[in-house]
């Protein structure tokens, strides 16, 4: 479309902000600086850890409760810190199960206007007001992600880490996602869709597997670190979690 402005006619008004605003945003720098120091410092010995991820809106009695409350329990059993979201539904259920093993229940809790009410299930209790924080203690000490059925936050979560892991920002661990007829949809949206347009390489697919019941699970991590020779990092995966 034709611009009718020459371009000495064009006028930008500047952006002000008033000093207050500026010095509040500024001193928001340390805020953010606090919850990554307190986050690293508290995660950093709790490892091998694994994180679980799931929807807040299921209720005790669901069998995706259940589900990630067994799961949960076996990997804490098996020498696992287990980290949720510290809140209610999958978060509650996966946090109940570490808290009756032998291993750390691992909260990193989210204030929100809704939904987000801390668990009692928590050996290991931080809070975070920002988001992009919290994402990044799921991520840098994890030996795996367990994603089990959920909404926006839960594909949020699953997108980060494989994105993390496709890219070379992250070290490659496991990404379960428990209970095939959920997420199948999904998956061959990836293979029709995203393959297909070449948005994604079909190796790209092999970034996460399915399981179908608990015990899936923790095999497939153990098979997994079998495979490689154990949990230890290599200098290059030690690199990538000091840069994450």
């Amino acid at each position: 479309m034709k611009n009718d402005f020459p371009a000495s006619q064009k006028t930008v008004e500047p952006f002000t902000t008033s000093s207050s605003t500026l010095s509040r945003e500024s001193w928001k720098v340390f805020q953010i600086m606090a919850e990554f120091v307190e986050g690293f410092e508290r995660l950093a010995l709790i490892r091998p850890s694994v994180s679980i991820f799931g929807s807040a809106r299921i209720a005790p009695g669901h069998p995706y409760y259940a589900a990630a409350e067994e799961i949960s329990r076996l990997l804490s059993d098996a020498g696992f810190s287990v980290v949720s979201g510290g809140g209610p539904g999958i978060m509650e259920a996966a946090n109940k199960g570490a808290f009756a093993g032998k291993s750390a229940s691992v909260g990193l809790n989210i204030k929100l206007p809704h939904e987000q009410q801390t668990n009692p299930y928590q050996n290991i209790s931080l809070s975070f007001r920002h988001f992009f924080a919290r994402k990044v203690m799921f991520v840098k000490y994890a030996s795996a992600y367990v994603v089990l059925p959920g909404g926006f936050g839960t594909l949020d979560e699953l997108a980060e880490i494989l994105t993390l892991v496709q890219t070379g920002k992250g070290k490659r661990i496991p990404i379960i996602l428990v209970h095939r007829p959920f997420w199948n949809g999904l998956v061959e949206w990836f293979k029709n869709t995203l393959v297909t347009e070449g948005t994604i390489s079909s190796d790209d697919l092999q970034l996460f597997v399915l399981a179908d019941g608990p015990q899936d699970v923790l095999d497939a991590i153990f098979r997994y670190y079998e495979g490689r020779g154990g949990f230890g990092l290599s200098a290059e995966e030690r690199e990538k979690e000091l840069d994450l």
